[in-house]
């Protein structure tokens, strides 16, 4: 069973506002790498190969767009970022699972990931596929053993997490994009969207609406930060498909070029690069348009979707 490490966060009074949206980010960042690197799966000593396979996965680097996106909602409806690290890490657990699946030969058949051996290049297939299978689990018991909150909020998390990873989420998602495999640039646009709002959005969306949901916001607050998080999730994918396009394997840590490829459904496919730019600066203004309807200091969540829109990698 997964255990999280001791005295892993900050609280909301230990951080200093006025040092900016950078500083607190970056401290969301390591705060978070210190309790991903806290946690430990089992103790087991025939079950070593597969903690191994796990913690070079969860550890080998990445943006952790999602579990600080959640850190930094709660902070903004004044929950302290450590109250949100349990539920912050099943977020990342979930998202790194969906990695190594997805590298997988029957999938987009990867053999990079961050500059380094995807999962199943370095352990082999099996041992792939069943550490993102505990991947799943172990998110689970973050959230229901280790995350304080009431039994309602509990339960929210769980449903909110569920929904995003499911048949209507994030897998749901992945099989529409491999139905879509060979159509290319004569794929239908709001397939297209479809794709990229289940498949990259969701998880993007529920992060911010877990920490919403442990920081005891109302109805119309969450509304708005979902609108917040559904353009920034439209944004993230939009990127990706310009990256992927654009950059060198080197410069991506990961196959560049593959997409078109593998005649992908993607954002530049169907709208060229100029298009797609153009689609990735309307989401962030929708987005930004939905921040002015929450109350509180987004001028992180500002920062985060600038970040995003003109990220490099």
């Amino acid at each position: 069973m997964v255990r999280p490490s001791e005295n892993s966060g900050q609280t909301r009074s230990s951080m200093d506002r006025s040092a900016g949206t950078a500083a607190r980010w970056e401290e969301h960042r390591r705060t978070f790498e210190a309790y991903l690197e806290g946690l430990r799966f089992s103790e087991e000593p025939r079950l070593s190969g597969l903690v191994e396979a796990m913690r070079y996965s969860m550890l080998g680097g990445g943006k952790r767009v999602r579990p600080t996106l959640c850190m930094e909602t709660a902070w903004v409806f004044g929950q302290a970022p450590a109250h949100v690290l349990p539920s912050a890490g099943a977020i990342e657990l979930i998202h790194t699972y969906s990695l190594i699946h997805d590298d997988l030969p029957a999938m987009d058949n990867d053999d990079f990931r961050r500059g380094r051996p995807t999962a199943h290049k370095k352990y082999g297939e099996a041992m792939a596929i069943l550490a993102g299978d505990a991947f799943f689990g172990e998110a689970l018991t973050l959230i229901t053993v280790h995350q304080e909150g009431s039994c309602e909020q509990i339960v929210e998390v769980v449903r909110e997490l569920a929904g995003s990873t499911g048949v209507n989420g994030m897998v749901g998602g992945q099989v529409i994009d491999m139905d879509q495999t060979g159509v290319g640039s004569d794929a239908d646009p709001e397939t297209l969207h479809m794709i990229h709002k289940y498949k990259t959005g969701a998880l993007i969306k529920s992060s911010a609406r877990i920490g919403a949901i442990l920081a005891g916001v109302p109805e119309d607050q969450q509304t708005a930060i979902s609108e917040y998080a559904d353009e920034l999730g439209l944004c993230f994918q939009i990127v990706d498909d310009v990256l992927n396009a654009t950059s060198t394997t080197a410069e991506l840590g990961k196959s560049a070029g593959s997409d078109a490829e593998q005649g992908k459904a993607t954002f530049v496919g169907v709208y060229g690069l100029d298009g797609a730019r153009r689609q990735a600066d309307d989401a962030v203004q929708r987005a930004l348009g939905a921040l002015s309807r929450v109350d509180g200091d987004t001028s992180g969540l500002q920062e985060m979707a600038l970040f995003v829109r003109h990220r490099d990698s």
